[in-house]
């Protein structure tokens, strides 16, 4: 099948396979999967115009609903963080979108933006996964005993036969105003300062503007290593921020895109559609089956994706 916005030709099966095999993983830890999603566009399809970026959003607005609902009928949504989100993120996604377009159409220097942005959050997140692991070889961390209440809860229910979204407690909002946000998750309290998320949404939207990511795979890890947030709360607030941002920043390619007629700008809506209906189902049964993986597996698994993509986006910069 020819995709003319994308200038490509594939077997329409394969991008919807591909969708729900990277969905199925990355929404476990709150992110659709738009941006391992871009660099198989890219280096596998060879769809390089700045159209890519608008085309990864718009698999996101197809995929994410599902995901989010599954979060939402668990009552794992943390809504006022998930609101502080969107309203940082949405501003910067437009000024997001404006430099890709006008400043990174060339693919090469693209792919080291993206590079760059993945090494950091890929390197950030190894570094805790050994910190943690040294810290855990001499006594039993905060986190860990969090993780095992979580998982001795899960699997009491499992022994007795419930299988229900009751087999993890809901999330409890204590406190939302302009200084901070808290909320308990097993008994456990959780407070943020209000304008420290606001401030690391508004410049992850903007690099989500330009990656075409949405920002999901960059403040889900942020919120975890620098907040201490447990990625069993922080999925869903990313994966609805990432929606919204998503919608946002596809609508405004497409408004964008008579201005710039030399270049292809608006998404390719079938290529788009085809990634975002296999991941609309990958996303639901990651979502499903995030509460029976450990929360370091998931950050392990995101960790060495992001630096092996980073590692891949340089190699080819350099012409290896």
């Amino acid at each position: 099948m020819v995709f003319h916005t994308a200038g490509i030709e594939v077997a329409p099966w394969i991008p919807p396979l591909v969708a729900f095999g990277i969905s199925f993983f990355t929404s476990m830890a709150g992110v659709s999967g738009a941006f391992l999603l871009l660099p198989f566009q890219m280096s596998f399809l060879g769809y390089t115009n700045p159209s890519v970026s608008a085309t990864n959003q718009l698999f996101n607005i197809v995929a994410i609903p599902s995901g989010v609902y599954r979060y939402c009928k668990e009552g794992r949504m943390v809504w006022p963080l998930t609101w502080v989100v969107v309203g940082g993120t949405l501003p910067g996604v437009f000024i997001g979108a404006f430099v890709r377009v006008n400043y990174l159409p060339d693919p090469a220097l693209f792919k080291l933006f993206a590079a760059t942005v993945l090494f950091y959050i890929g390197f950030k997140m190894v570094l805790d996964l050994l910190k943690r692991k040294k810290d855990t070889s001499s006594k039993i961390s905060s986190e860990q005993q969090f993780q095992d209440m979580v998982y001795r809860h899960r699997d009491t229910a499992v022994l007795s036969g419930v299988i229900a979204s009751s087999t993890l407690k809901t999330v409890k909002v204590t406190l939302f105003n302009l200084r901070r946000i808290g909320y308990t998750f097993y008994d456990q309290a959780f407070d943020v300062p209000f304008w420290g998320i606001f401030s690391l949404s508004f410049i992850v939207g903007i690099v989500g503007g330009i990656y075409g990511i949405g920002g999901g795979a960059i403040i889900a890890p942020f919120f975890v290593t620098f907040f201490g947030l447990p990625v069993f709360t922080v999925a869903g607030a990313a994966l609805m921020g990432t929606f919204i941002t998503s919608v946002a920043g596809v609508a405004f390619y497409q408004i964008i895109a008579p201005f710039y007629p030399e270049m292809s700008v608006a998404p390719d809506w079938l290529l788009g559609i085809l990634f975002g209906l296999g991941g609309t189902v990958g996303m639901y049964l990651g979502a499903r089956c995030q509460k029976f993986v450990p929360a370091r597996v998931i950050k392990g698994m995101l960790a060495a994706i992001l630096v092996f993509t980073a590692a891949k986006y340089v190699a080819e910069f350099l012409g290896y």
